[in-house]
C-alpha cells in the first residue's frame, strides 16, 4: 500500500533524490528565522561581552522588539519626564492580560522593577532586558501567578547625559549616564516632594500597578568587601505589624537562602558608621523621600538591591539577574501569604488611630551577621603624604559583626476624622490627587470647628538640598477654633488606604512632611505690619482694655531682662497678642477635624 506521505512515491530515483534535496533546503530555509531570531535578541551588553551598557534609545528599541515577537510582553508609554521623553512601562504577563485591575481579580502577584534611577548604576537596566527575553524564550521560569512590570530607564535625562568619567570609583561599564536628571535632581530623593515630572509619572505607575513587591535596582558606594550584592529592604519596624514581621522573619531570610543556592552571599546594605564596616553598622533609615520608604506608605514590600561598585560589571549584572529570579520565586511560592498580609494591612489602616512620625535606631538591640570583608589599613598618601585608608584584598576575612536593625517609634499623632485644605494650596492638592487620595470639595461655604497648628519653632538647612531648604526640628502648638471655609475647599476623610501617606505628608512635624519640604513656606513670612509710632498709641489703648494681657506683659518683663530693656520687642509682643496681628502668619493651613 502506497504511503501518501512519501516524498518519492513511484517516481524515478533521480527525481526522488531531487525531492529530498528540496526538502532539506526548505527545512534549512525555515530555520534561518529562528537562528537570526536568537541573534537579534542579544542585548548590547551581551554583544560587547559585558563591557558596555545599552543607551536609552537602544533599551526602548529592544523592548519594542520583544513586544513584537512575544505576545506575553507589552510596552506602554506612560507620563512625561523632565527630559522630554515619556516614561515607559514594560509588562510581562504569562496570561497575556495587561489590565492591572483584571490581574488583581485573577489573584496575580505584581512585582514592579525600577531601573536606572541613577543611570550610572545600570546593572538593573541590562539584567532586566535579558530576564524578560529569557522568560519569553523559556530559558528561565516564571510561574503563572506572577506579573512583572518594569520601568526600563527611570532617569532618562541622566541616561542621555552619558560619559566615561562619571562614578570614577566604579568598575565598569565603559560609559554610562549621570546621577542628576533633566533638572539635575537626584530622583531617589524625590518620591515624596515630586519636583520632577519623572516622579509624578512614577506615582501614576505605582498606583496603577499597586505592586505587592517593589524593587529599585542600584549600585552601592562605600567600603570594599567581598560581597557582590547587598540588600536594603524596607525597614521592618517602619513597615510594621504582620507585614513587618513577615519581611524580617521570612521574606528577607528567604531571599538570602535562595541567593545562597545560586552561589551568592547576601549581606545588608553596608551603612557603616565607622571608617570601615569591621564593627558593624545601623540599618539604613529609608524615609519616604526614598523609594523603599515611599512604598512603605502604601503597604508594599520594598527592596533596594545594591551591587558593589568595585566588582566587575558582568558579575554585578549576573547577580542582579539572579536576585530578580529569587524575587520571582519567593513571591510566587508565598503568593497567598503576601496577598493576605497586604489586604489585612490595608484594612487595618482604615481604622488605625495612632501613627508614629519619628524613628530612631535602638542601639541596645542588634543581630549578628556574617560579613566577608578585606583587612583595612593606612599608608602614606602619594598625593598628600599623609595617612590614607586602603583595603588589602590579599587579606580577606570572615567575621560576625553587629547589625542594628531595630527602630523605635516616637512622636505619635492621633488620626483626625478628616483634614481640610483650602483650595489655594493647589500644589499640595495636586500631589494628593496624583497619589489617588480620596477627597471631597465643599459644596458651599461653611464654618467648621477644627484643630489648628501654629508653627512655634523650626530649623532650616542653610544650603539647598534637592531644590529645597529643608525644615527640621519642627515644633507646633495646637488650638481649637471655628474656621470659615469656602465652597471648593478640600475635605479629606481619614478612612482610606492612603491614611499613612496622608499622616506622614500633612502632619508638619513628620520628617518628610510637605511642610518640611517647603510647600507651606508662604505662612512663614508676615505680610501685615505696623508703624511703631502709630501703634504705640493704638496698642496702648487696646492693652488698657485687656488687663490679662497687661499682666502677661509684666510677667514676661520680670522674667526676661533682655526683653525688659527692648522697647521694640515689647511693642511687637503686644501687637502679636492683639487682633491686629495677621492671623495667617505661622498658622498651618491644613486643619484637623476631630
Amino acid at each position: 500500500m502506497r504511503n501518501n506521505y512519501s516524498i518519492c512515491g513511484d517516481s524515478p530515483a533521480f527525481f526522488c533524490f531531487l525531492g529530498r534535496k528540496a526538502l532539506i533546503l526548505a527545512l534549512f530555509i525555515s530555520i534561518i528565522p529562528f537562528l537570526s531570531h536568537s541573534q537579534d535578541l542579544q542585548t548590547h551588553y551581551e554583544k560587547t561581552n559585558g563591557n558596555e551598557t545599552a543607551t536609552y534609545p537602544e533599551v526602548i528599541q529592544y523592548y519594542q522588539t520583544l513586544a513584537k515577537k512575544f505576545p506575553q510582553i507589552k510596552i506602554m508609554e506612560m507620563g512625561p519626564t523632565d527630559a522630554g521623553f515619556p516614561l515607559h512601562l514594560v509588562i510581562y504577563s504569562p496570561s497575556k492580560d495587561f489590565n492591572f485591575a483584571s490581574l488583581r481579580k485573577k489573584d496575580k502577584r505584581i512585582i514592579l522593577i525600577n531601573n536606572g534611577i541613577h543611570p550610572g548604576e545600570p546593572d538593573g537596566i541590562d539584567a532586566s532586558m535579558m530576564l524578560l527575553r529569557d522568560l519569553a524564550q523559556g530559558k528561565t521560569d516564571i510561574p503563572d501567578n506572577i506579573v512583572l512590570a518594569v520601568i526600563p530607564v527611570y532617569n532618562i535625562g541622566g541616561a542621555l547625559n552619558r560619559s566615561t568619567f562619571y562614578r570614577v570609583d566604579q568598575n565598569g561599564p565603559d560609559a554610562f549616564g549621570s546621577r542628576g536628571n533633566g533638572q539635575n535632581l537626584d530622583l531617589n530623593r524625590d518620591f515624596i516632594k515630586n519636583d520632577s515630572k519623572n516622579a509624578r509619572s512614577f506615582v501614576q505607575i505605582y498606583h496603577l500597578t499597586d505592586p505587592d513587591v517593589f524593587i529599585d535596582n542600584h549600585v552601592s558606594n562605600g567600603a570594599d568587601y567581598q560581597h557582590i550584592m547587598t540588600l536594603l529592604p524596607t525597614q521592618h519596624d517602619k513597615l510594621g505589624g504582620p507585614m513587618g514581621n513577615f519581611l524580617q522573619q521570612q521574606f528577607t531570610p528567604g531571599l538570602y537562602k535562595l541567593m545562597k543556592e545560586k552561589g551568592y552571599d547576601l549581606v545588608p546594605y553596608v551603612n557603616h558608621f565607622g571608617e570601615t564596616p569591621d564593627s558593624g553598622w545601623v540599618e539604613f533609615d529609608d524615609s519616604p523621600r526614598y523609594s523603599s520608604g515611599y512604598s512603605t506608605l502604601f503597604h508594599s514590600f520594598g527592596f533596594v538591591p545594591e551591587t558593589h561598585m568595585l566588582k566587575p560589571y558582568p558579575q554585578r549584572v549576573k547577580a542582579t539577574y539572579a536576585l530578580m529570579e529569587c524575587f520571582i520565586k519567593f513571591t510566587a511560592d508565598n503568593s497567598n501569604t503576601i496577598r493576605d498580609l497586604r489586604a489585612a494591612t490595608k484594612k487595618a489602616v482604615l481604622t488605625q488611630q495612632q501613627f508614629p512620625l519619628e524613628w530612631q535606631p535602638d542601639m541596645s538591640k542588634y543581630n549578628m551577621i556574617t560579613f566577608k570583608g578585606f583587612t583595612a589599613g593606612h599608608k602614606p598618601s602619594d598625593i598628600s603624604g599623609l595617612p590614607r585608608l586602603y583595603y588589602d584584598r590579599t587579606k580577606p576575612y570572615e567575621r560576625q559583626v553587629k547589625f542594628y536593625n531595630y527602630f523605635n517609634a516616637g512622636n505619635y499623632v492621633e488620626k483626625p476624622t478628616a483634614y481640610i485644605i483650602p483650595q489655594g494650596w493647589w500644589p499640595v492638592i495636586d500631589l494628593l490627587k496624583n497619589n489617588k487620595v480620596n477627597m471631597e470639595r465643599l459644596s458651599h461655604d461653611t464654618t467648621i470647628l477644627v484643630e489648628i497648628y501654629h508653627i512655634a519653632d523650626y530649623k532650616s538647612f542653610n544650603k539647598p538640598f534637592e531644590k529645597h531648604f529643608l525644615h527640621t526640628d519642627v515644633k507646633v502648638t495646637t488650638t481649637k477654633d471655628t474656621m470659615h471655609f469656602r465652597k471648593g475647599d478640600y475635605y479629606i476623610p481619614m478612612n482610606q488606604v492612603a491614611n499613612r501617606f496622608l499622616i506622614e505628608t500633612l502632619e508638619p512635624t513628620a520628617g518628610d512632611s510637605y511642610f518640611a519640604w517647603n510647600f507651606f513656606d508662604g505662612i512663614l513670612g508676615q505680610k501685615e505690619g505696623y508703624s511703631p509710632y502709630v501703634f504705640e498709641d493704638t496698642g496702648y489703648e487696646w492693652l488698657k482694655q485687656h488687663p490679662e494681657v497687661q499682666r502677661a506683659l509684666a510677667e514676661k518683663k520680670a522674667n526676661d531682662t533682655a526683653f525688659a530693656k527692648n522697647a521694640a520687642a515689647q511693642l511687637r509682643w503686644v501687637f502679636m497678642q492683639s487682633p491686629y496681628a495677621e492671623p495667617d502668619y505661622l498658622r498651618y493651613p491644613v486643619y484637623r477635624v476631630r
